[in-house]
């Protein structure tokens, strides 16, 4: 459902409902940073749940399952017979109710995450293993894209009710996978230690953070909130992470948000053209994960992620190529150019969508260690918030850029200025973020001797304290 809304409704909304792109822009951008303000305050909630049956994460996720699945259609189901005051309040509403439910399920499951897997391979494998799934999620539009929108007299994608059906399988699979990951994880949930519990005998030092966390805990507001986002954001390595994911994923942000604009009225595609590319650039993602997986086994994540993001920045250099000579080819035959480009650079993008969740659980298991304290629900909510409001800003930007560049939905085809405009926001906007999350990763400073060291001093300290519960135990025996 994600990848539908951050790939489609931007189209949807100029070029099928006839809205203009600035309009858009605020309208998305907006819910966009609504979402990044819900994420630290689910989390901290999260945080400070306790129930028996469900425990920290599991009830939250149950709620937003049932609630993403209904709004989720009635989203896309946008009458346009009212005034385009109508539509966008109709679109701005169930956009943040969208946000908000999906915050109850993403925040909360990305926690449970690194809850279950805090050692640092395993952290790996499980972040691999969950983006092959994840980026299946990213696939499925542009698969039911292909059912639903085929080709005809006129382009498909312009077909409202295709959106429609697509928004009703989505959340019907949403649903389904939801209580999946619910139901399978309960036992393992509650079999858990309460982590509610401080590690024993933590430093001087990790005394006066605990306080200081304990003082945090009892103020709810989001000022407190947000006053201990400003604090985390001031350690380096969260600050590097969560920058540098943030502004890597503003590049994705110009590819899909724009990309259906390039692709239709630039490369004139059509709509099983588009899956077809979309299935590429994806299908790359899905096939990287093991060859990702296995060089991080040899070599530290940060330098595997910025090798992985100058792949991106070679794939999209190629497609930029293809877009200069698209005037002197048809439409299908530079078609067979573009997807081996896209390919390129979804095995690039295979990384992203894994490596910087793994280092940052590195570094909140690492936190964690320091203070005694779990609250990964609650830097979960800072690290989403960092991206959601990066992508806030660049959604507002580009729905600016759209009305500089004159794009109008009413004409069928588009100015070669336009068509020129379109090419550069794409290409210039992703290789420009791309450049920026690798010099920002570069500085990136947890090795995995470091995190290594650390978890075997967890382990010692959790044998010390086990071993003195059975000496206990056996003392109250005789």
């Amino acid at each position: 459902m994600g990848q539908t809304v951050s790939s489609f409704i931007m189209f949807f909304g100029t070029s099928v409902l006839g809205l203009p792109g600035i309009v858009m822009g605020i309208t998305i951008a907006i819910t966009s940073l609504w979402d990044g303000l819900s994420d630290p305050m689910i989390g901290y909630l999260s945080d400070r749940t306790k129930n028996k049956f469900f425990g920290r994460r599991l009830g939250h996720m149950l709620f937003a399952s049932f609630a993403l699945a209904i709004n989720n259609i009635i989203l896309w189901c946008c009458p346009g017979t009212v005034s385009n005051v109508g539509m966008i309040a109709w679109l701005f509403i169930f956009l943040i109710l969208q946000e908000t439910f999906n915050t109850f399920f993403a925040t909360p499951y990305s926690a449970l995450c690194i809850d279950i897997a805090p050692d640092y391979n395993d952290q790996t494998k499980m972040q691999g293993f969950k983006t092959v799934f994840y980026i299946l999620g990213l696939i499925l539009p542009s698969i039911l894209m292909y059912i639903f929108m085929p080709s005809g007299a006129t382009q498909g994608q312009f077909n409202k009710q295709g959106y429609i059906s697509i928004a009703a399988v989505n959340s019907a699979l949403a649903l389904v996978c939801g209580l999946i990951t619910i139901i399978g994880t309960i036992k393992r949930v509650r079999s858990m230690p309460n982590y509610h519990e401080k590690l024993e005998e933590p430093s001087d030092k990790s005394d006066k953070n605990e306080n200081k966390d304990e003082k945090h805990q009892k103020n709810h507001s989001l000022s407190k909130i947000m006053a201990g986002y400003i604090e985390t954001f001031k350690k380096s390595d969260f600050r590097i992470v969560m920058l540098g994911y943030s502004v890597s994923l503003i590049a994705t942000v110009f590819i899909t948000s724009v990309g259906m604009h390039l692709f239709t009225f630039c490369y004139h595609f059509s709509s099983t053209q588009i899956s077809v590319l979309m299935i590429c650039l994806f299908g790359g993602a899905i096939v990287s994960q093991l060859l990702w997986v296995n060089i991080v086994k040899k070599y530290d994540k940060k330098q595997t992620l910025i090798f992985a993001l100058s792949v991106i920045l070679f794939g999209i250099a190629l497609t930029s190529i293809t877009f200069l000579f698209r005037l002197y080819c048809t439409s299908d035959y530079i078609f067979w150019f573009v997807m081996p480009c896209l390919f390129i650079c979804g095995i690039g993008s295979g990384a992203l969508y894994s490596l910087p969740h793994s280092m940052y659980a590195d570094v909140v298991t690492m936190e964690q260690y320091k203070t005694g304290v779990n609250n990964a629900g609650r830097y979960t909510g800072y690290y989403t918030f960092t991206y959601n409001f990066s992508n806030s800003i660049a959604l507002l930007f580009i729905g600016v850029l759209l009305d500089l560049v004159k794009f109008d939905s009413s004409q069928p085809v588009q100015a070669l200025s336009v068509q020129s405009g379109l090419g550069k926001i794409v290409f210039f906007g992703s290789a420009i973020a791309l450049t920026l999350a690798i010099i920002i990763f570069s500085k990136y400073n947890i090795k995995r001797s470091d995190v290594l060291k650390v978890q075997i001093k967890a382990n010692e300290q959790a044998s010390d304290v086990k071993e003195q519960k059975v000496d206990k135990n056996n003392q109250n025996v005789v």
